[in-house]
């Protein structure tokens, strides 16, 4: 990986990137293919920003459950994503019924589990007809949904009358990958997402998801510096100034690409309210006999914390020791007293998930991230204003869509911007 710690000596460039998350270091790359001299500064000690891959005892565990979607286009156009050795997860899901497991699958995709979808229970017409209207949208014309009347997904589920035990599903899977189970988020930006899954199978890097933006920062000529905290930024009409504790950077152009409150804090960009998630990693010694595929609640948001788990381990083994199991279960840190539930909360709801005692579970490790993900209200907007000076602009998932997606179109944005004003 392409990193060095901090060093006093002052800095001149081109481009200088605060900040080696996705974006900036789209951005960075992007820039330095036309010939310009950017450097990345990073406050952490690690390239990724939210993405990071801690390793305990031989096990990978992301910071926040996440997948990797190769059916992003950004993903297709700037990521080689056959060196990252993707292991993908199943596509469709395992449900928790009062009465049994079922599983919900695309019979295109995954024919094995048409008998399972056949005696599921979720095949009332009446239902899957109010579920094409609500997710149908998804596979047509995505500058539909960009461009199109937004509202909240759960004012969508309303209006395509979707009720009862699918509505149940839907709202429980859809709370895993939005942070929230309000249905207060843009229904467009939830449809594009739902597009993705359907497009494409998710899964996981060999060496984990910060494999991602170390893929990206080993293109850089300059090693990222690492470390660097940056506590101001002074603008001009022909450049700006960056301070850091011991270093000074100037350049024609600096790019924030940080997370959004710390480039309200730097620029006066306005952050939006960020969702959290809390992901407890579990071993034991016989794993949950499951397909590789999302475990979602079928009874109602009432019946535990867990949004989502996953036996790891069947899709990605990279991700434990040989012989070894791994389980994620993913819940929402919600606001006030109480907010984020104990790991014994979530073990016990996630044994619930899968009909399993979990009294030979162990905790390997807990994320507590209560700032996973920028909230996407509607109407959707994916391309806010980048600009926040002569010589500063703003680039990040906050600024585009809630994704991998969103950072990486973020970042290339704010290069090809910087490009066509100087071309």
């Amino acid at each position: 990986m392409t990193v060095t710690d901090n060093c006093d000596a002052p800095s001149t460039c081109d481009v200088l990137v605060v900040g080696a998350g996705l974006a900036g270091l789209m951005c960075a790359r992007t820039l330095q293919r036309a010939g310009l001299h950017v450097q990345v500064w990073e406050a952490a000690d690690h390239v990724g920003g939210r993405i990071r891959t801690d390793e305990v005892d031989g096990f990978l565990m992301d910071r926040g459950f996440q997948v990797l979607n190769p059916a992003y286009p950004a993903v297709q156009q700037h990521v080689d994503v056959g060196a990252l050795g993707l292991q993908t997860f199943g596509s469709g899901a395992g449900v928790r019924r009062d009465d049994r497991f079922a599983v919900l699958a695309d019979p295109r995709r995954e024919p094995g589990h048409l008998a399972d979808v056949l005696r599921s229970g979720y095949l009332d017409p009446a239902q899957l007809a109010a579920l094409a209207r609500w997710a149908g949208p998804a596979l047509g014309p995505p500058g539909r949904l960009k461009h199109g009347p937004d509202t909240s997904w759960g004012a969508g589920l309303d209006a395509a009358g979707l009720s009862g035990p699918l509505r149940a599903v839907v709202e429980s899977f859809v709370a895993g990958v939005v942070l929230e189970d309000e249905g207060s988020t843009s229904q467009d930006f939830v449809r594009l997402q739902l597009r993705m899954f359907a497009l494409g199978a998710p899964g996981l890097p060999r060496e984990g998801m910060q494999a991602l933006p170390e893929q990206l920062a080993a293109g850089l000529v300059h090693p990222v510096r690492t470390r660097v905290r940056v506590h101001a930024i002074e603008q001009g009409r022909s450049g700006a100034t960056v301070r850091a504790d011991g270093l000074t950077g100037t350049a024609r152009l600096v790019v924030v690409a940080t997370g959004a409150r710390v480039a309200q804090d730097l620029v006066g960009v306005p952050a939006p309210a960020m969702k959290g998630v809390v992901t407890d990693w579990f071993t034991m010694p016989v794993a949950p006999d499951a397909p590789p595929m999302l475990v979602v609640e079928g009874r109602g948001a009432t019946s535990g914390p867990v949004k989502n788990a996953a036996v790891v381990t069947a899709a990605a083994p990279s991700y434990a020791p040989p012989g070894r199991h791994l389980v994620q279960a993913s819940a929402l840190i919600r606001d006030g007293a109480g907010g984020i539930p104990s790991v014994e909360q979530v073990r016990r709801h996630t044994g619930e998930l899968y009909g399993v005692d979990t009294g030979d579970w162990e905790l390997v490790h807990r994320h507590e991230v209560p700032e996973a993900l920028p909230a996407q209200a509607p109407p959707l907007r994916t391309r806010r204003p980048m600009q926040a000076g002569d010589s500063v602009v703003v680039c990040g998932d906050h600024m585009d869509t809630a994704s991998i997606q969103g950072a990486l179109v973020s970042g290339h944005r704010a290069a090809a911007g910087h490009l066509h004003r100087t071309c």
